[in-house]
């Protein structure tokens, strides 16, 4: 007999010693194959209680405390310390990007990411 029809038969019956007395007599002292099939009847009931049980649901709750987000309000003509903010150059989920010229100590341009209100944690930043 196949793996398969060996598996096939061991799911029909219910009892524990029932089966474990089938398997004895249906693999006939191959352990090899006594593994496999006892691997898939196990997986067998495994996905079985897996779809049975309901997914756990899950709620996000914003706490009370939280303010709403607060627009950024840094605009080209801006000066941040020692940089004046000249174009907008990118937009992402933490913050916007703008080119920028620092005058001192040397003068350059530069890209300059402003953090969104709210994302300034110590991680993000």
């Amino acid at each position: 007999m196949t793996v398969e029809e060996i598996f096939s038969q061991a799911l029909q019956i219910k009892n524990t010693a029932d089966r474990a007395e089938y398997l004895d007599k249906a693999c006939a002292g191959d352990s090899r194959l006594r593994e496999r099939v006892e691997s898939l009847l196990a997986a067998h009931e495994d996905a079985a209680s897996f779809l049975e049980s309901p997914a756990a649901k899950l709620t996000i709750e914003a706490p009370a405390t939280l303010a709403p987000p607060q627009p950024i309000t840094e605009r080209p003509g801006t000066i941040i310390g020692r940089y004046k903010l000249l174009q907008q150059i990118g937009e992402g989920g933490m913050g916007v990007v703008y080119m920028a010229e620092q005058e001192k100590p040397v003068r350059r341009r530069v890209a300059l990411k402003i953090i969104k209100p709210g994302m300034d944690s110590a991680q993000v930043i």
